[in-house]
């Protein structure tokens, strides 16, 4: 509901937080998954205007019928800036992603999810911004680990946080990718005997340190020209010490 009001203290920005929703996101095999995201709103509403309460219907993500990918996400907000009325939106969701992985040897196909995010903003001068983010659980080997040890050497499952401003289509999926192949080895949600020798061997054959990663992850953004801005996060939850390792890289892509 607007109404006038008279005390002339507009708030900054108004809004839900932690509202849960169905979406459909567009997968890069055209089909539509279902999810079910985490809804954050902001919205600036004109200095003549009281907001009072909050539209659900305003969210406009219900009517989305061909799903929300980086090309839609900017259509959501004029609409929702439309309904609200408001001078600019701020809107991020968070939901978990799956895809079928197919084990490397056995070929066992089981699904992995990973939390990703849509985050814009967007105001009547038609100013946009949108942030992608992605968090993708990764296995690495200690490169001194192996150096000084005659027996193996340890390991430990890491998390990449990426998060890029895109121009033109990038795919969740080639995020995902790309992410994974930066690391010692990538993981899965099943796999059988001869899986496990594989990926026991293949992260042993690719040592990582954290700050390892997150270079590897940046060298392979710096070459896609669709990608202006990244930040890239890692931590790895060390299986020999009490602590996490944790590196970062934040890099215009001029």
């Amino acid at each position: 509901m607007n109404r006038s009001d008279n005390r002339q203290l507009v708030p900054g920005r108004l809004g839900v937080k932690g509202l849960r929703f169905p979406v459909k996101v567009r997968t890069k095999s055209g089909e539509l998954q279902s999810s079910i995201a985490t809804v954050d709103v902001q919205a600036r509403m004109p200095s003549e205007i009281d907001w009072q309460g909050f539209n659900e219907s305003g969210l406009m993500l219900a009517d989305e019928k061909e799903g929300i990918d980086v090309r839609r996400f900017r259509p959501v907000l004029e609409k929702m800036q439309s309904k609200l009325g408001a001078a600019s939106v701020k809107v991020k969701i968070k939901f978990p992603y799956f895809r079928e992985k197919a084990a490397p040897v056995s070929g066992a196909v089981s699904s992995m999810d990973y939390d990703c995010s849509f985050s814009g903003i967007l105001d009547t001068s038609g100013n946009w911004e949108l942030v992608v983010g992605v968090q993708v659980p990764v296995s690495t080997v200690c490169p001194c680990s192996k150096e000084i040890s005659e027996h193996g050497a340890h390991n430990q499952r890491g998390i990449v946080k990426l998060k890029f401003k895109p121009e033109g289509m990038i795919w969740l999926e080639d995020m995902l990718d790309l992410v994974e192949q930066s690391a010692s080895c990538s993981l899965y949600a099943l796999l059988e005997d001869e899986d496990e020798k594989y990926c026991t061997e293949r992260a042993y054959d690719n040592p990582r340190f954290v700050e390892d990663l997150v270079r590897e992850v940046a060298l392979r953004l710096k070459v896609n020209r669709r990608i202006k801005w990244f930040l890239i996060e890692a931590e790895n939850t060390e299986s020999i010490h009490n602590h996490s390792a944790y590196a970062m890289i934040e890099m215009d892509n001029e």
